[in-house]
């Protein structure tokens, strides 16, 4: 590869980092492998970077898209790092808890509402 080459790929890696931190709010560590440089490189560096969309309106999306999916654990992380972050209150996670129950279906809103009664459990015991 060369210099400039190296230059860019070195930028679009902490562009990614820095976002993930920003999304996230801790540093990820070093891991290696073309599913990580993907994630980082691409996924983090350019998809949630580009346009004009805050974090907080990509997270609400990805929420109402992982709890469609049945992918809970994703839904888990993002709410929780918007309530660390500062972006949501427990009002807010109640309120994505119904909002999105009507459209993914009462399953997977009941599923939802107990993962944010952990997370909620949590704010107050901090």
């Amino acid at each position: 590869m060369s210099d400039d080459g190296q230059a860019n790929a070195d930028d679009r890696r902490q562009r990614g980092l820095a976002m993930m931190k920003d999304v996230y709010g801790w540093d990820i560590p070093h891991v290696e492998g073309a599913f990580v440089e993907s994630t980082v490189d691409h996924l983090f560096a350019d998809v949630w970077t580009e346009g004009t969309m805050t974090i907080k309106e990509r997270r609400l999306m990805l929420i109402g898209m992982a709890v469609a999916g049945g992918m809970e654990d994703v839904a888990s992380l993002q709410l929780d790092a918007a309530v660390r972050l500062g972006e949501l209150d427990a009002e807010d996670l109640r309120s994505i808890v119904v909002f999105v129950a009507h459209y993914a279906g009462w399953p997977r809103g009941a599923k939802l509402n107990t993962e944010v009664e952990k997370i909620i459990a949590k704010m107050d015991d901090a």
